[in-house]
C-alpha cells in the first residue's frame, strides 16, 4: 500500500479497531499502577475520530490526518493520554505536512515528531517507564531501517518490533513519572499501559501498510 491519505485513514481505523479490542487490556494494566482508565479513554477517543475521518476533503494529505486526529484526541480523551497523544500526532503533522505520500524519510521524520511531542509534554526520559520507553526504541530502529535501505513496510515492522520490546522492558521498572511513580517499588512487575499502547498503535500502523 503507498503510504498516502488512504493508508493514513486505515491505519486510524485499524487503530481505533485494536483500542477497542485491547480496552480491558489496557483498563487492568492502568488500573495495576495508575487510575484505570486508560484502556476506556483510547476506545473512547479513537470512536471519536472515527466519526470524523469521512469528513476529510477528498484531496486530504496525510498530515490532514493526523491533524484531524490530534484536535480529536485532544478535546475527547481525558487524563494524560490526550495531551500526549494529542500532541504525538499534532507534531507528526507538522513534520509532514504537504506531503501527499510518505516515503522512508518521512516515516522516520513523522515518529520522531510524535516522540518529540510526547517528550515535550510529558517531560519523560527513556526509562521512566513511560510511552517514551516504546516511542524511543521505535525511532531508533525506524531510522536505522531507513538508513539501511530498508523498504516503508519494513520500516513501520522495525518500528512496531521494537516499540512491542520497549514496553515489555518497562515491567521490571520503578516508574519515575505519572501516576505509576507514586508507587514506588510496587510499580515493579508491571507493564506501562501508555507503553503498550503506544506498541498497539504502531503495530497497527505496519499491519495497515501490509494489508
Amino acid at each position: 500500500m503507498n503510504l498516502g491519505a488512504t493508508w493514513a485513514k486505515a491505519w486510524i481505523r485499524t487503530s481505533a479497531d485494536v483500542m477497542s479490542e485491547h480496552r480491558v487490556e489496557l483498563i487492568n494494566l492502568d488500573r495495576e499502577i495508575g487510575d484505570g482508565d486508560h484502556g476506556e479513554n483510547m476506545d473512547r477517543g479513537f470512536q471519536a475520530v472515527l466519526g470524523k475521518l469521512d469528513d476529510l476533503p477528498a484531496d486530504a494529505a496525510p498530515g490532514d490526518v493526523f491533524k484531524l486526529v490530534a484536535t480529536t484526541l485532544i478535546s475527547t480523551v481525558g487524563g494524560a493520554a490526550g495531551p500526549l497523544y494529542g500532541t504525538a500526532f499534532l507534531k507528526a503533522a507538522v513534520a509532514v505536512a504537504g506531503a501527499l505520500e510518505l516515503d522512508g524519510a518521512a516515516l522516520v521524520a513523522l515518529l520522531t515528531a510524535a516522540r518529540d511531542g510526547i517528550v515535550l509534554r510529558g517531560k519523560a526520559e527513556l526509562g521512566d517507564k513511560t510511552m517514551v520507553d516504546a516511542w524511543t526504541p521505535a525511532v531508533d530502529a525506524a531510522a536505522a531501517a531507513h538508513e539501511a535501505g530498508a523498504n516503508d513496510l519494513d520500516i513501520l515492522i522495525a518500528a512496531a518490533n521494537a516499540a512491542e520490546a520497549g514496553a515489555v522492558a518497562t515491567e521490571p521498572w520503578v516508574a519515575r513519572k505519572g501516576r505509576a511513580s507514586y508507587l514506588g517499588e510496587r510499580a515493579i512487575g508491571h507493564r506501562d499501559p501508555g507503553a503498550q499502547s503506544s506498541a498497539l498503535l504502531l503495530r497497527a500502523a505496519a499491519d495497515t501498510a501490509a494489508a
